[in-house]
């Protein structure tokens, strides 16, 4: 998923608010907000898929909604440990943050573990897949 630069300026002037505890005008539905996990390979590529339940769906596409994404990036852990490597975590807050509001409904939020490591301005601008194109499996 890419998004325009319009709207990745306007998520960065408006990242203290998505951090804001009370910025949300109401509260994130109730957990869980991860449906499941699953690995996809292709070739020497990895990819876990997070399926979000539509809790998480809604709790994604609000503002404030920090300590729901904390549950979240837990029931992905819980679902798959193995998704503790470095970069996954801030692909998931990412998707958590912008998916929701820019690309709407997508089946599967799509974390690698080969995608570099980089500043949250990049990985804005690279869709929340930074070092190349969304996966092509």
């Amino acid at each position: 998923m890419r998004y325009s630069l319009a709207a990745v300026t306007a998520a960065l002037v408006s990242l203290p608010v998505l951090f804001a505890p009370g910025a949300s005008a109401q509260p994130a539905p109730p957990p869980p907000y991860i449906d499941h996990v699953t690995w996809a390979k292709w070739g020497d590529l990895s990819s876990l898929r997070v399926y979000p339940t539509p809790a998480g769906r809604q709790a994604a596409g609000q503002l404030g909604t920090a300590a729901a994404a904390e549950q979240a990036w837990a029931e992905v852990l819980a679902a798959s440990p193995d998704a503790a490597l470095p970069g996954m975590r801030e692909q998931f807050d990412c998707h958590w943050q912008f998916a929701e509001f820019a690309s709407p409904g997508k089946t599967s939020w799509n974390l690698e573990p080969w995608r570099p490591e980089v500043p949250v301005e990049q990985m804005l601008a690279a869709g929340c897949n930074p070092g190349g194109t969304e996966e092509p499996f």
